[in-house]
């Protein structure tokens, strides 16, 4: 097979040192193994769990039947997954795995359009108005072009031990930094996002309570936002959910006094004193749905909470409309907080398995 002038001087490249390992690909097939790996473990998952698939945190195919869609990320996933554990040699492996991240390329380029739309529209409001669809397809554009557009003709036997186990831990590395960034991702792209719209009731999640009875200014902040909804009319109940506070005074308690004295009807305010975390606050709202026979709900809290959050109601069965508190300034534990997210994160996917 002739080679082009380019490809010979990149295989040249990585042949004249072979202590290097060239480091773009292996980061590449690590990116392909986490969006290949999330794609599989979410479709196997929904068979042990209804409710599991979590694919619309990445990608969007709603536009298809459930089938054909599922079918469809089935094949992307394995074709990725095994692009990630060795890259694709035979010509008909190079050209499905090919045309599977161009198909994948494609509709998560449509899903930011039609982000771009819904913000033009007014349906949704960003401070961050960047879908993280377009870094999933940059993404998908540099595994194409690192791994798959060039022609690969050195063989994995050639290489060197070494070689071969600095590749691996590069493989590795990009895989374990794709495990932090993702659950940062949702927290930037799609926590800044506010999807606010008419709903039955908007769900506020509870923060600290000091000892005096102040809510801090994280709660306050939730407050306050879950109020302007009230009186924007887009929000007919406010529930209040959350747990003892530093005091006598519960979470609960201090956020109802607040919100009465910014207008909200006494009638209108539920609260939840069992919120003591966000599951315990998804199980004990979906019984007040009921009782107030609500089908749209909003939810409000902090942008680096929300993602959970939405997960959380996924998994019983809620479609909610999430709306991140304004912040008043930026929390001195804001990095904590994020931080903290990111395994708490994992541990909300998981565990409908490890039940």
């Amino acid at each position: 097979m002739k080679l082009l002038p380019m490809q010979l001087r990149l295989l040249q490249t990585d042949i004249s040192n072979p202590r290097r390992p060239a480091f773009p690909r292996a980061a590449a097939r690590g990116l392909a193994l986490f969006l290949g790996g999330f794609t599989l473990v979410n479709l196997s998952g929904n068979v042990l769990r209804s409710n599991f698939d979590a694919n619309l945190f990445w990608i969007d195919l709603r536009i298809l039947p459930s089938l054909p869609a599922r079918l469809l990320l089935l094949l992307c996933g394995l074709c990725l997954t095994s692009l990630g554990v060795r890259p694709p040699r035979s010509t008909w492996r190079r050209m499905l795995t090919t045309v599977c991240v161009f198909f994948t390329m494609a509709t998560v380029l449509w899903n930011a359009l039609e982000f771009y739309t819904l913000l033009a529209r007014g349906r949704v409001h960003s401070t961050l108005p960047v879908p993280l669809s377009l870094f999933v397809f940059a993404s998908l554009l540099f595994i194409w072009r690192t791994t798959l557009w060039h022609v690969q003709t050195s063989a994995p036997q050639n290489q060197s031990s070494g070689l071969r186990f600095r590749t691996s831990t590069a493989v590795v590395a990009m895989l374990l930094a794709c495990l932090v960034a993702f659950p940062l991702a949702q927290m930037f792209f799609f926590g800044k996002t506010d999807y606010r719209r008419p709903a039955d009731a908007a769900v506020v999640f509870g923060a600290r309570t000091y000892a005096d009875g102040r809510p801090s200014d994280a709660l306050a902040d939730r407050v306050r936002t879950a109020c302007q909804l009230y009186r924007d009319g887009l929000a007919r109940k406010l529930i209040f959910s959350g747990g003892p506070g530093d005091g006598a005074i519960h979470e609960t308690e201090a956020m109802r006094t607040m919100a009465i004295r910014s207008g909200v009807k006494p009638e209108d305010i539920l609260i939840d004193t069992g919120g003591l975390n966000t599951q315990a606050t998804v199980r004990n709202t979906e019984a007040i749905f009921a009782q107030l026979h609500a089908r749209r709900i909003l939810v409000v809290s902090h942008f680096y909470h929300l993602p959970r959050i939405k997960l959380a109601y996924q998994r019983t069965g809620w479609d909610v409309y999430t709306v991140p508190a304004r912040e008043s300034y930026f929390l001195r534990q804001m990095p904590y907080f994020m931080a903290r997210e990111v395994p708490a994160m994992w541990v909300y996917y998981l565990r409908p398995l490890l039940a």
